[in-house]
Order: C-alpha cells, then structure tokens, then sequence
C-alpha cells in the first residue's frame, strides 16, 4: 500500500512537472520575450525597420483620387474623395474607414451611401501637434482597414499626419517621413507641417493603448477655418477658369466665371465684417482688405461684355499675393 502510494504521488509530481515544462516550451514558441509581461512588451514600441514593399505607390484610380498613394499596407493618403465615383472608387479598392484631417465638414452622407465610415480628426496647416498625431496614430492603428486619409488636396496637411501618425504607431521607419511629404508635395513653406515630420519618433504602445479618442464623423470647427475652407473652394474654382482661358471649363459646365468670382468676393468681405478677432492681428485686416479688393476688381473684369482678361489676370495675381502673405503669417 505504501509502495503503491508512493508511486501515485511520484507519477503526480512527474506529470505536473512535464505538464509545465510543456507550457513554457509553449509559451516560449508563441512568445519572442516569454520572460517579459505582457505590459512591458506594450511599453516598447513595434517599429518598423523598412517601408512596407507598396510604399508611396500610387493608387490605380488616379482619376477619381487624385495625389492618392499607399504608405503602408493598410493606410492610402490622398486627396477629399469628391462625389459619388470618388466614394465608389474607394469602396472598390475595398477601404472600410475615411480619416478625414480637413477642416471641411466631411461628406458623411455619400460616405454611408457606399458603405464606408467617416472619422474627423482635423488638424492645421501649423503643424501635427503631438496629441493630434497620436490620436491619429491610434485611429489607423486600430480602424477596420484598409483607411483612406485625406485633406482637401492631398498634398500637405494628409501627408504631414499620415507620415507624423505612422512613424508613432510604428508601422512606417521615423526615416521615412519625409519622403512622404516629399513626394505627396507638401509646400516648403508649411514649416510647422516639416517640423512634425522631421521630429515624429515611434510613442510607446501602452501609451497610445491608455489613449482614448472620441470618433466623430463631423467635428465643430471655429467659423474662420469654415469660411476658409469655402475660399479655398473658389479660388480653386476660379484657377480652373483662368486655366480655361477665364471662360467656364469644358469638364465643369458649371462654374460661371463672374459669380465664383462675386462667391470669394463675398466670403472674404464677410470675414471682415465678423472677425474682429483676426482683424485687430497685425497685418490681417490689411491683408484680406487687398485681397477684398482684387476680387472685387475680378468680378468686374470678368462681368464685362468682353471679359476684361488683363484686368482678371493682375486681379486674380493680388488676391493670389495677398492670401500667400497671410497664410505665410497666420497659417503656415
């Protein structure tokens, strides 16, 4: 009976000590630092060593999403889808989530209309603060993909945030950021927009874990940013009508030249009227005065029976220097 015993509490022991060296062995197989806890792993960073093998390659539609381009696997950075093909265009490529950086309200509506889900996480031609660019990072690290990013262009905000959020999330090389921003074409003179980039190191998983963001589809925006999303709608319409020869483009029937020009006329007169904030800044009040003042001179060059197109083009050039200037002083 003892033997018998003894040799029930032998084979117990042996089989627990077997059993547990099967779990580590397990352990170890599916875990590269099985002696490290599963909170000091999120402590460090995942980062990428090399850009993904599609990096910076452009998208096949590159008629319905302009400037768009992969930067990694899961994230494609581009210009503000616009209309029904462009959400179509999107939905085909097979994207599930839109991350829109743009000041504009986002088109949540034709978004729904194919299936696809908005978040606003606007941020400003100054720069990619860093809590702008971890709740960034975070949303393309953690949304259904593949993600679509964009601005309004494509070319400078979008770009800024995707190489910023990237490098923080660790899915693209700190190396890397500006290459993105150089070739989606960020301006040189959006410095704090460079800045960021050149600046971004990975964040440390556990961080971007505990952070929490709010995923709305539409964020309130201040109505200066509002109106300036608006003036840069028209300027870029009337940029196609003076590519057009200051006549209604052929593949936008319609833009009628001598109301988009009265449209900028009004909103930057208009943001005179109720900004006094900005208005009393240094410079400011002058500066939209001028351009004021050369959309005003547009509208009559371009209402003139013929078109005055010397006129439109020294108008068009004013308000064109006098919104760089501002933009110089205010915004970039």
């Amino acid at each position: 009976m003892r033997v018998a015993t003894y040799s029930l509490r032998t084979t117990t022991i042996a089989g627990a000590v077997a059993l547990c060296m099967a779990l580590a062995v397990a352990g170890c197989r599916n875990d590269d630092h099985p002696t490290t806890s599963g909170a000091d792993r999120r402590a460090t960073p995942a980062v990428a060593t090399t850009a993904p093998a599609n990096f910076l390659k452009p998208v096949p539609d590159q008629v319905h999403l302009l400037n768009a381009r992969y930067v990694t696997d899961k994230v494609i950075s581009g210009a503000q889808p616009e209309g029904d093909a462009g959400f179509e265009a999107l939905k085909k490529m097979g994207v599930k989530t839109i991350v829109s950086v743009d000041g504009a309200t986002p088109d949540v509506a034709t978004a729904h209309k194919f299936g696809l889900r908005y978040v606003h996480l606007p941020i400003t031609y100054s720069g990619v603060k860093p809590e702008e660019g971890k709740a960034i990072a975070k949303a393309l690290e953690e949304l259904p993909g593949p993600i679509y990013i964009h601005c309004h262009h494509g070319k400078h905000r979008s770009a800024a945030a995707v190489a910023v959020a990237c490098v923080y999330n660790g899915s693209l090389p700190a190396d890397d950021a500006l290459t993105v921003l150089q070739t989606f074409g960020t301006g040189e003179n959006y410095k704090g927009l460079w800045a960021a980039a050149r600046q971004a190191k990975p964040v440390p998983q556990d961080e971007l874990h505990r952070l929490k963001v709010d995923y709305v589809e539409q964020k309130k925006i201040g109505p200066l940013a509002e109106t300036m999303v608006s003036v840069d709608d028209r300027f870029d319409h009337i940029k196609a009508i003076q590519k057009a020869g200051w006549r209604t483009p052929k593949d936008h029937p319609d833009l009628d030249p001598p109301h988009e020009a009265l449209q900028l006329e009004e909103l930057l007169h208009e943001i005179g009227r109720t900004d006094t904030a900005h208005a009393k800044l240094p410079d400011f009040a002058r500066l939209l005065a001028q351009g004021d003042d050369g959309a005003k001179q547009l509208r009559t060059a371009l209402s003139a029976t013929p078109a005055d197109l010397i006129t439109a083009e020294a108008a068009f050039k004013q308000v064109g220097n006098a919104c760089a200037t501002c933009h110089k002083s205010y915004r970039d």
